[in-house]
């Protein structure tokens, strides 16, 4: 298992967009990916009923754990999208 941590920097927070593209991305691993914001709260990455309901805003830490054949790379892509605003900027 892996856990890695981030912050979301695009200003409009994880809306729709966002939440669709984390979920796409998500489901191109096999390996399983949760999802944990502030306060504990922990929803499935690859659903995006679960991801809408977190409420993360422009700011949040966002906490995101994989465990899987392909943790390693499944993590690192999934930052590497929080971390590039969803492309969004």
């Amino acid at each position: 298992m892996i856990v890695v941590e981030g912050v979301l920097q695009n200003k409009t927070g994880f809306h729709i967009r966002p939440a669709q593209l984390f979920m796409e991305k998500a489901n191109e691993f096999k390996a399983n990916i949760m999802v944990r914001n502030e306060e504990g709260m922990e929803a499935d990455g690859k659903s995006i009923l679960g991801l809408m309901t977190m409420g993360f805003e422009y700011g949040s830490k966002i906490v995101i754990e994989a465990s899987g054949d392909d943790e390693e790379i499944a993590v690192k892509a999934l930052l590497d999208l929080v971390n590039n605003k969803f492309g969004e900027e």
